[in-house]
């Protein structure tokens, strides 16, 4: 298998900037995760990959042969879509061996290799079935399995599971994984689902406006968002703006850190609703919050909650167990506090401004 790097990729549709500068690396065997918005470049990224798109400048090379110009036909990638793309008039195992067979592969050959992507794809029983007779699920495993067929060096998937429902979804997002760490190959998954993202990658790479704000392994950009973006978009964290005082942002009674340089007399203070403590009871440390709303997520229940400061309120959410949120009633006053350490904080950026 061959890793994959771009360098300084740009990509123009008339005046608008599709990619910018963009330089990345992934490793041979990786899985790395674009996430973004509709919009922010990252398909346009996978096809400057897969060849269906050429670059207005920078490089791509496969391994360490640059494909920048390579036709699509020869690269030696396998690319699954959206929409499945299956030939309706041909049967699953038709459907796996058509890369095969348009590369003239000895027939034996051809019935071993799929064969085996039955089994890796766990579509042995459906092999005869044609694609109306299968699952939205069973479906992309067969694409999948077409894609790897040829032993390509790269696997490219772009928004694979977007058409499936929440329950086929999770179970093929794990049988992808699986599938890709059996195999070795290294991978480029597009997708706008962080959850799907953390779930399946190695690395994640959050794009926005044409631009990569942070590439890092899940748990550190869930822990440790590099840009305002970043922390917007991933870990459904509280963004509260805070006046700047002395040289600090908090919320009285319930946490102080410093300010962030260029701050500017205000900033905007990021933390995760798990990392809100909240305790029953109007005296004691914290802040005084309104309970507005309660949300029951299974193990976790959401309550968003209204405080004040300085007579100007704050609205913040936190996640606590479903077996204590039981013992809170709506309009209850509560006492909130967040540790320091689990807060995060970026000036407030002006339109057209980027973080850093």
């Amino acid at each position: 298998m061959s890793g994959v790097s771009l360098v300084g990729v740009t990509k123009m549709y008339g005046h608008v900037k599709a990619l910018d500068h963009v330089s990345i690396d992934v490793c041979e065997g990786e899985l790395l995760a674009l996430l973004g918005p509709s919009g922010c470049g990252k398909t346009t990224l996978l096809r400057c990959v897969a060849g269906l798109e050429l670059p207005d400048k920078g490089t791509v090379e496969i391994g360490t042969i640059d494909v920048t110009a390579v036709p699509t036909r020869d690269r030696p990638i396998g690319m699954v879509f959206q929409s499945y793309a299956l030939f309706p008039n041909m049967t699953v195992r038709q459907n796996i061996a058509f890369p095969l067979e348009v590369r003239h592969r000895p027939r034996t050959e051809v019935k071993t290799r799929v064969d085996e992507l039955l089994e890796l794809v766990n579509l042995t029983e459906q092999a005869n079935r044609y694609p109306k007779q299968i699952s939205g699920g069973q479906a992309q495993r067969c694409a999948l399995g077409r894609a790897l067929a040829p032993n390509p060096e790269v696997l490219l998937l772009d928004e694979p599971l977007s058409a499936l429902d929440a329950l086929v979804r999770g179970r093929l997002r794990d049988e992808i994984r699986r599938i890709q760490q059996r195999v070795g190959i290294t991978a480029i998954y597009v997708t706008h689902d962080q959850s799907e993202a953390m779930a399946i990658a190695d690395r994640v790479a959050v794009m926005n406006d044409g631009r990569v704000e942070q590439i890092a392994a899940p748990a550190d950009l869930y822990d440790l968002p590099a840009t305002q973006f970043s922390a917007t978009f991933v870990g459904s964290r509280n963004a509260v703006e805070l006046a700047v005082r002395e040289g600090r942002v908090g919320i009285p009674g319930s946490f102080h850190i410093a300010a962030p340089e260029g701050s500017n007399g205000h900033a905007l203070a990021f933390f995760r609703p798990e990392d809100v403590q909240i305790s029953r009871g109007q005296t004691g440390d914290g802040m005084r919050a309104r309970v507005e709303l309660k949300i029951f997520l299974g193990p976790t229940t959401r309550l968003h909650l209204v405080g004040e400061d300085d007579g100007r309120p704050i609205a913040i959410f936190g996640d606590m167990a479903s077996r204590q949120a039981r013992l809170i009633e709506e309009g209850e006053t509560v006492r909130v506090h967040v540790d320091p350490d689990h807060v995060q904080a970026f000036p407030i950026l002006k339109a057209g401004q980027r973080g850093s």
